[in-house]
């Protein structure tokens, strides 16, 4: 059996993200005869072309683009493994970020994990909608981000899945009128899209009432019996009502968080504190992480 170079992969991952062996050359701290002759090595070892010339940039081929989410995980894996024997010696800032009902959910345990392995570390938090966390960590604004996944937006590792349930006030039956008002996140929230798609395929007349990107001002439009809204299950606060189809209620999809990072070169700090988000986060079981295109 031949065994994968790690070295190799996180070389391999470096093309793959820079589009070049000279810029990826850079990156991994090698020089370009380096780095060509470990993809040879790499492409001899799995019996496969893994790169192709287009222009004067490397592609990957078919079998290229079905190892890099395998090296992403290997390259990863082996990052966060080194991260969880030697976080105490780290060191520096990490700059995560996550919309705020994420914050107000898991993020207590996210830091109180990270802090007390990492009692040297500064954690700088922005709270946005996922679409803009996509762009800051694209820009090199953020090292890590945990998001709303979907299909659309790019890679994402999923690490958790939850149902996405309509609520309504305790106390309340606003549910019951006619057309439905509504307290959503703004237009291009996928939360919202996928309440007004179920509501349209369901013929239930329906309303905005309130727009909202932050959570608290949506929570207490529903506490307060004034609209319906959609949360993930574990975002559902005491004092709501989860409304199903004996209610009139069309099931929703399920709501995937994904965690997506900066590109680049090695970071000791958001390995670890990647670590620690997955751990705390995690609700898949068994089942491995998914490696899948991401968002809100």
């Amino acid at each position: 059996m031949h065994l994968l170079d790690i070295d190799q992969l996180r070389t391999f991952v470096a093309i793959a993200d820079t589009g070049s062996f000279t810029r990826a050359a850079d990156v991994v701290h090698k020089t370009q005869s380096a780095v060509s002759m470990q993809m040879k090595r790499l492409e001899d070892r799995i019996g496969r072309a893994v790169f192709e010339r287009d222009g004067r940039l490397s592609k990957l081929t078919e079998e290229g683009e079905r190892l890099l989410d395998y090296a992403r995980r290997i390259v990863r894996l082996n990052a966060e493994c080194m991260a969880s024997f030697n976080d105490n010696e780290l060191v520096g800032r990490v700059r995560l970020g996550l919309p705020d009902d994420y914050a107000d959910r898991y993020l207590p345990e996210i830091l109180a994990r990270f802090s007390r392995s990492n009692p040297k570390a500064e954690v700088t938090v922005m709270c946005e909608p996922t679409h803009n966390l996509i762009e800051r960590v694209q820009h090199g604004d953020l090292d890590l981000a945990i998001i709303t996944h979907v299909d659309r937006r790019g890679p994402s590792e999923i690490v958790r899945i939850e149902q996405l349930l309509w609520v309504t006030s305790g106390r309340h039956a606003v549910h019951e009128e006619t057309p439905i008002p509504l307290a959503l996140g703004r237009p291009n929230c996928d939360w919202r899209h996928s309440a007004t798609e179920a509501l349209e395929s369901a013929d239930r007349p329906f309303r905005i009432a309130y727009v909202s990107w932050h959570s608290t001002a949506v929570g207490a439009a529903v506490l307060a019996g004034l609209a319906v809204s959609v949360l993930p299950e574990s975002a559902v606060r005491p004092g709501m009502r989860i409304l199903g189809p004996s209610d009139g209620f069309p099931a929703l999809p399920s709501c995937k968080i994904g965690l997506i990072r900066a590109r680049g070169g090695d970071n000791p700090l958001a390995d670890a504190l990647g670590f620690h988000i997955k751990q705390s986060l995690d609700n898949l079981g068994s089942t491995r992480p998914l490696l899948a295109p991401a968002a809100e």
